[in-house]
């Protein structure tokens, strides 16, 4: 997929395209530039990267990219300074905290618009017995709390240090049941569906003007580590899109990211107030949802993640309603056949569902679907009642995922 666009750039079609053509399955990838660079960096720290020599380069090559001369290509120059480098810092912030179930599902706050949209739909669902309703009603329900929760996050949730976001309301239950009953059971709601107010919540109506989701790219990664002392990690990392910008800082063996396309390039409706448009310093919404499930007594239960873009979301959130109120064993959760709706005027299904009696079974209702090859690809892990840990992964998708026991020898 990115053969063309990094022929483009000679460092890095030298470390991706050996001898000008595409890695040949079952050969070794080898990159000393990475290596170094790692080394230097557990030398002088992440100093290195903003005020060092590392982040000189990396300034520089947003700047001037280093394209081929003879490829004709347009590398549109950055603005980035060593200023601007240096001011940056990863925030420490509180997480998002739902309960759910008699559980306590924490996950990431704004400007990711993961903990609190999956908390949002999960809150609607709260007073649903899904352990009792048939597939097609539990998926009925699923769907419907996402495309109300998805019409809230494109209206609300942004940068807060740019943007009044109201994640308190967003998270109340009172809110959300106030959103709930909007759900009928032999009806389907029509997208895009027009946000709520959290700060006046009004039981069964929307307020203002209805505006889609905007596109959000699916390539990223995400991984759940937990240890033999009960610490747990649920981590989402992303350069964007597979290859982001396919520039790779010359010398240092890494790419970098193109990740301002999380960004609103232009509101989704414009008589809409969008949170998510550009500015200097803005940080860009996202929909990472790292989420990790402890139980009343704050031991954990269980901790999963997925890449996906925007659907991040509703792989999270499927996945956690199939785990808790479905039964299913946390790899089955995972494994099942997925549906996304992102409050758009139709839902996307995995063929799984897709070439299902499910399907025609949800469309007498009134839904509207397309297929989706794939969707997410989520990892996962679940504390078990002897205190050993059980880990689980994609069995199919991206060629399948990575769940394993690693013993560090002494």
């Amino acid at each position: 997929m990115n053969q063309d666009r990094f022929k483009n750039f000679p460092d890095t079609a030298k470390l991706f395209l050996p001898g000008g053509s595409l890695p040949v399955v079952g050969s070794t990838f080898k990159n000393p530039d990475l290596a170094r660079t790692y080394e230097e960096l557990g030398r002088k720290g992440t100093g290195a990267v903003y005020a060092g020599d590392l982040g000189r380069e990396i300034v520089d090559t947003v700047d001037k990219p280093p394209v081929d001369p003879a490829s004709g290509y347009n590398a549109r120059p950055g603005k980035l300074s060593l200023k601007d480098l240096a001011a940056y810092e990863a925030k420490r912030q509180a997480p998002t905290r739902t309960s759910y179930r008699g559980l306590n599902v924490y996950s990431i706050a704004p400007s990711s618009s993961g903990g609190t949209t999956v908390g949002e739909a999960l809150n609607i669902l709260e007073k649903t017995d899904l352990s009792k309703a048939s597939e097609a009603q539990y998926l009925h329900h699923y769907i419907e709390a996402s495309r109300i929760a998805f019409a809230d996050r494109g209206r609300w949730v942004g940068d807060p240090a740019f943007e009044d976001v109201p994640t308190k309301g967003l998270l109340s239950q009172k809110y959300a049941d106030g959103r709930a009953c909007l759900i009928k059971d032999d009806a389907v709601l029509t997208s895009p569906l027009a946000p709520g107010d959290p700060s006046g919540p009004a039981a069964c109506t929307t307020a203002g003007t209805a505006a889609p989701t905007t596109y959000e790219g699916e390539n990223t990664t995400h991984l759940t580590v937990a240890d033999k002392w009960g610490n747990v990690v649920a981590y989402t990392l992303t350069i964007e899109q597979t290859g982001g910008s396919g520039i790779t800082v010359p010398g240092r063996g890494f790419l970098l990211n193109n990740e301002l396309t999380d960004f609103s390039l232009a509101p989704a409706n414009p008589a809409v107030h969008d949170p998510n448009l550009p500015g200097p310093g803005k940080r860009p919404r996202s929909s990472i949802s790292p989420t990790i499930v402890l139980d009343r007594y704050g031991k954990p239960v269980v901790a999963l993640g997925s890449p996906g873009g925007a659907s991040i979301i509703t792989t999270v959130l499927q996945t956690l309603t199939e785990f808790v109120d479905r039964g299913l064993p946390l790899v089955d959760a995972i494994a099942t056949p997925r549906a996304s709706q992102r409050n758009a005027a139709q839902t996307e299904l995995e063929p799984g569902l897709y070439d299902s009696p499910l399907r025609a079974q949800l469309e007498a209702i009134g839904h509207s679907f397309k297929v989706n090859p794939e969707i997410g690809a989520a990892t996962g892990v679940q504390r078990l009642a002897n205190g050993k840990w059980l880990a689980a992964a994609e069995t199919v998708r991206r060629g399948g995922g990575s769940a394993m026991v690693v013993r560090p020898a002494p």
